[in-house]
C-alpha cells in the first residue's frame, strides 16, 4: 500500500507544496520545533524504560541476594 512512497521525486513534490504553503521563511522555525518535539519524544522515551527498568529492579524478589 506504501510502497515507494518517500521516493525523491515524491519528497522533492512534498518540498514545493510545503514550500508553497508556508514560504521560505517558515521552513527554520517549522524545522527547529520538528527537531525539538522529536528530541523530546525521544527523551521520554528513554526515560519510560528507564523508569520501567528500576521498577522492574525494585520489585524483585529479596531472596536472590542471599
Amino acid at each position: 500500500m506504501f510502497e515507494g512512497l518517500f521516493q525523491p521525486m515524491h519528497l522533492m513534490v512534498i518540498l514545493v507544496i510545503v514550500l508553497i504553503i508556508f514560504g521560505p521563511g517558515k521552513l527554520p522555525q517549522i524545522g527547529a520545533g520538528l527537531g525539538k518535539s522529536i528530541r523530546e519524544f525521544k527523551k521520554a522515551i528513554s526515560d519510560t524504560e528507564k523508569d520501567a527498568v528500576e521498577h522492574k529492579t525494585d520489585t524483585e524478589p529479596a531472596a536472590k541476594e542471599k
